[in-house]
C-alpha cells in the first residue's frame, strides 16, 4: 500500500456537509446562464392552447422550473423505471445486456403552466453512466413513442431491444410537444434537466457485493460541457449516516491520475492505495481538481467490496461536480445512485 495520501479518512461529518454547502449550491439566481433564460420561467413562450405535461426530477417534485433541488438527486428521477417485461414492475432493475427491456415513464398533467389534453412524443435516450453528460453529443437513441397526455397521470413505454455490452447507463426521457415547449436548452444536460420540466434523468444502478467477496466493478464516465479545459470534482456521499463494511476504490486512470497530481491532490476523504487508485471514505469523501478537456469522455472504474459487517442495502451517491456554463462556478452536474446489496451465495 502507498505511504502516500490525502487526509486518510479524517473528515468529520460537519465538515464534509459544510464543504458540500459550499460546492454544491444550485439556485435560480446563482445560475449562470447570460442572456439564456430570462427569469426561470415559462412566461415568455408564445404558444397557443398552452398545455404542461411534467416528469418528476424528484420525488417533491411538483413541475416548476428550475426545481429548486440543491442537494437531491435530480438525476435519478422517480417516474421513470427499466422492468424486464412489457409488464410494469415494482421497482428499477438494471437492463440486462442482449436482452430486451421496458423503460416505463409516467406523465402527469397539468404542471403549473398550463392545461388541457397534451399531444406529443415520448423520446428515451442512454449514454454511459457516469456524472456529466453532454446535450446531445453523448445521448444515442433508444426509441420513441407518440401519444396523448390527458388530465391526471399516463403511464407508458419504450422497449429497449437488444441492450448493447457497456453494461450500465445514464437514461435520459424527454417530452416533446407543440404546445409544451421546451424552456431552455444548452449543453449541459444537468442544466437542461433542471429547467425543463419535460425532461428527465434516471441515473441508479444495483451493485450486487458479496460479503467478503470480490469487488464489483462498475464503471463512471465524466465529461466537459465548456469550450475550454476545466477542474472536476468526485464527490461520494452517502443517502443515509450509516456506515456499513463497505470498500469503495476509484482507479483514475494513469492520465487522469498524473492530471489529479499535478493539479494538487486535493481531497478529503481519500487515499492513494496504487499506482491510480485512491480509496475513499464511504462515509463522505472527495477527489478535487480533475483536469478535463473539451469534448473528452473519460471513464474511472468505481470498485466495491462488502465486508462480513454489510448486512443492509447502502446507497453511495456520486455526483460530478463543478462548471456547468463558465469557469469558476461550482454545481452537481450529475451523477450515479449505487444502491450495494448482499449478494450471498
Amino acid at each position: 500500500m502507498s505511504t502516500a495520501s490525502t487526509r486518510l479518512f479524517r473528515t468529520p461529518i460537519l465538515l464534509f456537509g459544510a464543504v458540500l454547502a459550499a460546492l454544491l449550491t444550485v439556485s435560480t439566481s446563482s445560475v449562470a446562464l447570460g442572456g439564456d433564460i430570462a427569469d426561470g420561467s415559462r412566461s415568455g413562450a408564445a404558444v397557443s392552447a398552452r398545455t404542461d405535461a411534467f416528469m418528476k426530477d424528484i420525488a417533491s417534485d411538483v413541475g416548476n422550473e428550475p426545481h429548486g433541488a440543491i442537494y437531491s438527486s435530480f438525476f435519478n428521477s422517480p417516474d421513470v423505471k427499466i422492468c424486464p417485461s412489457g409488464i410494469e414492475c415494482a421497482s428499477h432493475t438494471n437492463p440486462v445486456v442482449g436482452s430486451t427491456s421496458h423503460i416505463f415513464v409516467k406523465l402527469r398533467n397539468p404542471g403549473p403552466y398550463g392545461s388541457g389534453t397534451s399531444s406529443g412524443t415520448l423520446r428515451a435516450y442512454y449514454t454511459a453512466s457516469g456524472g456529466a453528460a453532454n446535450w446531445p453529443a453523448h445521448w444515442t437513441p433508444i426509441g420513441a413513442k407518440s401519444l396523448p397526455v390527458a388530465p391526471g397521470e399516463t403511464v407508458t413505454s419504450i422497449e429497449w431491444s437488444n441492450v448493447p455490452s457497456i453494461g450500465h447507463f445514464c437514461l435520459l426521457l424527454r417530452w416533446e410537444s407543440e404546445t409544451d415547449p421546451m424552456n431552455f436548452e444548452g449543453t449541459a444536460t444537468s442544466v437542461n434537466t433542471q429547467y425543463n420540466n419535460n425532461i428527465v434523468w434516471k441515473n441508479a444502478n444495483t451493485v450486487p457485493a458479496a460479503p467478503g467477496g470480490p469487488p464489483v466493478d462498475r464503471p463512471y464516465a465524466l465529461a466537459n460541457a465548456l469550450p475550454v479545459p476545466a477542474d472536476f470534482d468526485l464527490v461520494f456521499r452517502p443517502a443515509d449516516q450509516v456506515k456499513p463494511g463497505v470498500r469503495v476504490v476509484v482507479d483514475l486512470g494513469p492520465e487522469l491520475f498524473e492530471r489529479w497530481v499535478r493539479g494538487g491532490r486535493g481531497g478529503e476523504g481519500v487515499r492513494v492505495v496504487g499506482r491510480s487508485q485512491l480509496e475513499v471514505d464511504p462515509a463522505g469523501a472527495q477527489i478535487r481538481d480533475i483536469l478535463i478537456d473539451p469534448e473528452e469522455r473519460p471513464v474511472v472504474k468505481l470498485s466495491f467490496a462488502a465486508g462480513e459487517a454489510a448486512q443492509k442495502p447502502y446507497v453511495l451517491q456520486v455526483l460530478q461536480v463543478g462548471p456547468a456554463r463558465e469557469l469558476g462556478e461550482k454545481f452537481v452536474l450529475g451523477g450515479v445512485d449505487y444502491t450495494i446489496v448482499s449478494a450471498r451465495g
